[in-house]
Order: C-alpha cells, then sequence, then structure tokens
C-alpha cells in the first residue's frame, strides 16, 4: 500500500526532479505515451494496470539506453540488442514484471542482470532502494554511468555474478531477474526476505522457459507461480 506525503514518495519525487534536468526526459515524450497506451496499458489478454508502473514507464527515456543504431525502433514494443549476446527487454515485460512486483517505495530490491540499465531505471521510478548486478563489465559500466547521469543516484550497480545474489545488502523485499537459470537459484531464495515476492523467467535456453512468481510467507515456506511462456537470454555465472 502507498501512503500519499510519505517520506519515501517525497524523496522518489525528489530524485524524478532530479533526473528531469537531463534534456533526455523531455525527448521523445509522444512516441513513449504511444508506447504504454499501445503496447502495455492496451497489450492482449495481460494489460499492466498500475498506475505508478504506467507513470514511470511513460517518463524513463527508453531511447538513451538503446544503441544508436536502433534509435528508429526504441519506442517499438520490442527485446533489442545492446551488444555481448544481451537485450534490452520488450517494453510491455518490463512493464508487467514491475507490475508483478508489487512495490511499495520503502522496498529494497535486487535487479540480476542489469544490462543497459532500462529496467533498473524503472524501478528506480518506483522505490528508493534498488541494487543491481551485471555480469558483463562493460554492460556494468554503461549502465552506471548512465543512471548517474539520469540521476537515478538511489540505483547501485555491482559488476558480479547474479547467481550468488548481493548477501551483504540482504535480505530484499522483492527480486527481479532479467535472464533465465534453469532452476532458481538458491542464494536468491535465501536473499528473499519474508513477506519477500521474486519475478524471474525459468527454463532452458533452447527449451520453453516461463515467468514465474515466487513468494516467501512469515515462516520462510517458499511458494510459486507459474505465468506464461517467455523468451530471455540464459543467465550466466556458476550455478551453485
Amino acid at each position: 500500500m502507498r501512503i500519499l506525503l510519505s517520506l519515501p514518495l517525497i524523496l522518489i519525487a525528489w530524485f524524478a526532479l532530479q533526473a528531469q534536468d537531463h534534456p533526455g526526459f523531455s525527448e521523445r515524450v509522444e512516441e513513449r505515451e504511444e508506447m504504454v497506451r499501445t503496447g502495455i496499458e492496451n497489450y492482449p489478454h495481460q494489460a499492466v494496470k498500475d498506475p505508478f508502473v504506467l507513470q514511470a514507464m511513460r517518463r524513463v527515456p527508453r531511447h538513451l539506453f538503446v544503441p544508436a543504431e536502433y534509435q528508429e525502433l526504441a519506442y517499438v514494443n520490442s527485446p533489442l540488442s545492446i551488444g555481448y549476446n544481451q537485450t534490452i527487454s520488450q517494453p510491455f515485460i518490463v512493464a508487467h514484471m514491475s507490475e508483478l512486483l508489487e512495490l511499495d517505495p520503502e522496498h529494497r530490491v535486487l535487479e540480476i542482470g542489469t544490462g543497459s540499465g532500462y529496467q533498473a531505471a524503472v524501478l528506480g521510478e518506483l522505490c528508493n532502494h534498488v541494487y543491481t548486478i551485471e555480469i558483463v563489465e562493460p554492460l556494468g559500466q554503461q549502465a552506471q554511468i548512465l543512471l548517474k547521469e539520469l540521476g537515478y543516484g538511489q540505483v547501485r550497480v555491482r559488476i558480479g555474478d547474479g547467481y550468488q545474489g548481493w548477501p551483504e545488502a540482504a535480505p530484499f523485499d522483492r527480486i527481479i531477474v532479467t535472464c533465465a537459470p534453469e532452476q532458481i537459484p538458491a542464494a536468491l531464495l535465501e536473499q528473499l526476505a519474508p513477506d519477500g515476492r521474486m519475478v524471474i523467467p525459468v527454463g532452458k535456453q533452447m527449451g520453453t522457459q516461463y515467468m514465474v512468481e515466487v513468494t516467501k510467507d512469515r515462516k520462510g515456506r517458499i511458494s510459486q507461480k507459474k505465468h506464461y511462456p517467455v523468451r530471455f537470454v540464459p543467465m550466466t555465472g556458476r550455478p551453485e
């Protein structure tokens, strides 16, 4: 539940005002509106309804997270290559995963798979404490620089193996994984707080993957809910 005028929301508003100083936020605004209207809030059979998520998707300038050669496609509802055999996710997937997290401003969120930093920026619009890990060093470094330039000081970036999570910052109220392991990493389940929620694609690279919603109750019991089939890049690193 979000409480209006709470300190976390005031902080988020402050970060947003800082970010708006960057000229990228005033560019291609109508394209973002169209992307949200046609590809997210009216997506067939699985529309995103959370108004905070929709506003975050309207605000974050996706074109700044897309390579120069794909600028014309920046607001198409499609994944795009960002180099190093990695992709920036389809906008609908970014929005729906964010909605499934059921974020509150005070949540501590861990993201595995920073990529270009787009999902982390969306998370930064929704909560005050975002930790994101990228195993491909050049991508992680680029994302860290861009997120700082855009004013997302609440997002911390680490270069490392996502299978291991971020133990010294745990536990996390929410975890989002933007690459697909064949099984849910045990470290991430351990670092998920009681009453926590994780959204993660699971499955083999050449097989069927599914979006999975994981919850942990107050006694530490794990439940899973399988959603729709997806196709993500494989999670690299070292499984336990």
